[in-house]
């Protein structure tokens, strides 16, 4: 539905994600406030922004390949690190500039992502989930156990990202317009593939990939294709987490996070490119309103003060994605859109 008054004249203007002026401004105005946050966010609020911008483009990756071509992936976290070890151990081992391991890293666990996805022709739903907690804990495993990775250390003092000589590293203002930058890239082009004939076989082998056969879409290429895709993003991701704490451990790629990627696409509506990141968004501020629920908690039961601290963010992600599937399946992205529509059709909501 678009707003009264708006008239489609070029198949150019009916394909526009961006159609009037008052949604250009809205847009420019919300890229502005984004941009001069950076320079009066305190630090704990900047560590949260920029650690919402890496999630961002994880939970962009799965949205490729889960939302857009039905293939589930447990494993999220574990690709993130192919990337954050691959940048690590070029840089500290070679000295790779930073920004040649930028697409070495997405390369990377893009091809990771290729080997555990072979079994996806053949398998699928509850299987293929089992294949790809197989790929976190293995890859996981795997990293753990090489010396020349670290083993249980990880790689220490990466050197600090810099571009025309302007140092990035922490939660710095200039840190935050990197990942500001790479997270508006990464969407735009997470939003375009799917109006691309890539996306719309995408779509289909999701919604039934027998019909999507017998159409001539050849299945083992467009399922390997959604995840290299969606794993490159998270090997970008990775890369710009290892750049921005400059060292890499196992214990940041935890299985616990490949749920919170899961969570987050869940949150903000499965197969939306807008809900990945509205529910990336709504998961980083439950966990962020974690720690003052647990001071709460802990002062009305002061006898559970050492069980509850490690549990309550736990516990609130996963009433969360329990309301959201029971209440709302489709997520944040088809409420906005809800409320968009009684907007436009306003008075004759009905």
């Amino acid at each position: 539905m678009l707003p009264s008054g708006v008239f489609n004249r070029r198949p150019q203007e009916d394909m526009a994600v961006i159609r009037t002026r008052a949604q250009w401004l809205l847009l420019a105005c919300a890229l502005a406030f984004l941009v001069t946050l950076g320079l009066y966010a305190p630090g704990h609020w900047m560590n949260w922004l920029i650690l919402v911008g890496v999630y961002t483009i994880a939970a962009l990756g799965m949205h490729i390949m889960t939302g857009l071509c039905g293939q589930f992936s447990m494993g999220q976290a574990a690709f993130m690190a192919l990337g954050a070890y691959t940048t690590a151990y070029l840089g500290t081992t070679y000295g790779v500039s930073p920004w040649i391991t930028l697409p070495v890293s997405g390369v990377v666990a893009g091809f990771g992502g290729l080997i555990f996805g072979i079994p996806a022709l053949r398998i699928k739903g509850f299987y293929l989930v089992l294949a790809t907690i197989a790929a976190q804990f293995v890859i996981m495993w795997f990293i753990k156990h090489q010396s020349w990775l670290g083993g249980t250390y990880g790689i220490m003092d990466m050197d600090k990202l810099s571009l025309g000589g302007v140092e990035l590293a922490g939660p710095t203002p200039e840190f935050w317009w990197l990942t500001l930058g790479m997270v508006v890239v990464m969407l735009f082009f997470a939003k375009n593939i799917q109006r691309t004939s890539t996306g719309r076989k995408f779509v289909a082998v999701r919604d039934n990939d027998l019909a999507a056969e017998v159409m001539g879409i050849n299945l083992f290429r467009t399922k390997l294709l959604a995840f290299f895709i969606g794993c490159f993003y998270a090997g970008v991701a990775g890369w710009l987490w290892a750049h921005y704490l400059r060292s890499v451990q196992p214990e940041l790629f935890t299985f616990q996070l490949s749920l919170w990627f899961l969570g987050m696409i869940i949150v903000g509506g499965v197969g939306s490119t807008s809900g990945a990141v509205m529910g990336t968004v709504a998961i980083m501020l439950v966990d962020k309103a974690g720690p003052s629920l647990s001071t709460a908690v802990q002062d009305a039961f002061p006898s559970l003060k050492y069980q509850v601290s490690g549990a309550v963010s736990l516990i609130m992600f996963a009433l969360v994605v329990m309301f959201f599937l029971m209440i709302e399946p489709k997520g944040l992205y088809h409420r906005l859109e809800r409320i968009k529509l009684y907007y436009r059709l306003n008075p004759f909501a009905y």
